[in-house]
């Protein structure tokens, strides 16, 4: 890495982390701001809301660093430019090109890092976020307790309800379970409750019933046992949560929030191959947007580059507003775009990265044309 390479990271390092910083804050204030009159329903100490908005961190992340990163380029770029230093840069023979190949190295190193909060770090930070919440006094309302909870493995033919689910510890109240055995009849498990160990699910007070082979109406017994340990059933608490979240948007047809996990996704459309044309447009056109989502810190620096430099003297405000007005005109087409593709008018890879291509479009043309 060369010596001004090293002095334009310098200059760019302070202004992203007081925009990171600030973002966050604003963020936490927003969301404690909205949700106080629930905070303040329940017995909680200040402990529990710092550990509620540590967990939280990595969601925030993901929605604040490509914005933290487009404002703190802008800024950067202002400031160079003012003191002439791209100028002096571009007599000495770099091209607009070389002088963002810093900044675009940093923009695909912030994508692998959103890539892996997005896939790794926020799916289980949030019930652990909700867990600290969680308090002794915790009623059924809470939000981490799923009454008459329901799913379907459509590939393995395998049916579950439970009177009350608990998405946190994986404990199921009363569960029932259909399933088939090895030589194709249909069964039925009865339980007391449920829950999930050592990688397997381990029922309790069961009692099992079949039906006959000629088809007879009524259920023969098969056994009773005090527990019974089931591990063919392969849904762990992960899956049947993930499944959950995934069911409830789908049946609302929820596009404007992108904070399921890829994995999440394709392992709920590979357990229901049966998906209707509506659903598995919903379905895929949140995987592409997911998948789409980090990239926007690489575009962010083919849209700042341009914005950047076209200020010149101006006041840095300059820069504030363009990017303001740059990330506003992103989030609507990004809303537009899921919107298509959620309600099958547009393809789901097209309706996903239709914001970055044409932002990227954009950048690079107003990169090519700069003098």
């Amino acid at each position: 890495m060369r010596l001004l390479d090293r002095y334009l990271l310098r200059r760019l390092i302070g202004p992203f982390g007081a925009c990171v910083c600030g973002f966050l804050l604003i963020w936490i204030v927003a969301d404690l701001l909205g949700r106080m009159e629930d905070f303040q329903s329940r017995p909680l100490a200040w402990m529990h809301l710092a550990k509620y908005y540590l967990w939280r961190l990595p969601e925030f992340l993901g929605l604040v660093l490509p914005m933290a990163l487009l404002l703190a380029l802008l800024y950067a770029l202002h400031r160079h430019n003012r003191w002439n230093e791209i100028t002096a840069m571009r007599a000495a023979g770099w091209s607009l090109w070389r002088i963002a190949f810093p900044y675009g190295a940093v923009g695909i190193l912030l994508a692998a890092l959103l890539g892996f909060l997005n896939e790794k770090v926020a799916p289980v930070a949030a019930p652990k976020a909700e867990a600290a919440l969680r308090t002794r006094e915790a009623t059924d309302e809470h939000p981490t307790f799923v009454r008459n909870f329901g799913f379907m493995n459509h590939r393995d033919q395998r049916s579950w309800h439970a009177d009350r689910y608990d998405l946190l510890t994986g404990l199921m109240e009363g569960p029932q379970v259909e399933y088939a055995t090895p030589e194709g009849r249909r069964r039925w498990l009865f339980a007391s409750r449920a829950i999930h160990t050592n990688g397997h699910w381990m029922f309790y007070d069961v009692r099992e019933f079949e039906r006959v082979p000629q088809g007879e109406r009524f259920l023969v017994p098969v056994r009773t046992l005090p527990f019974l340990m089931m591990p063919e059933f392969i849904e762990t608490p992960e899956l049947l949560r993930s499944a959950h979240l995934v069911q409830s948007r789908l049946q609302r047809r929820f596009s404007r929030k992108l904070d399921l996990p890829v994995y999440a996704l394709r392992q709920y459309a590979r357990l229901n191959p049966t998906l209707s044309k509506e659903e598995r447009a919903w379905l895929e056109t949140q995987i592409h947007g997911r998948l789409s989502q980090p990239f926007t810190c690489v575009v962010v620096v083919l849209i700042a580059l341009p914005f950047g430099l076209s200020s010149g003297r101006r006041n840095v405000f300059y820069g504030v507003a363009g990017s303001v007005f740059v990330a506003f005109a992103y989030f609507v087409l990004q809303q537009v775009g899921l919107a298509l593709g959620t309600g099958g008018h547009l393809l789901p890879w097209l309706a996903a990265w239709c914001p970055n291509l044409l932002f990227a479009a954009v950048g690079t043309i107003l990169i090519l044309r700069f003098r």
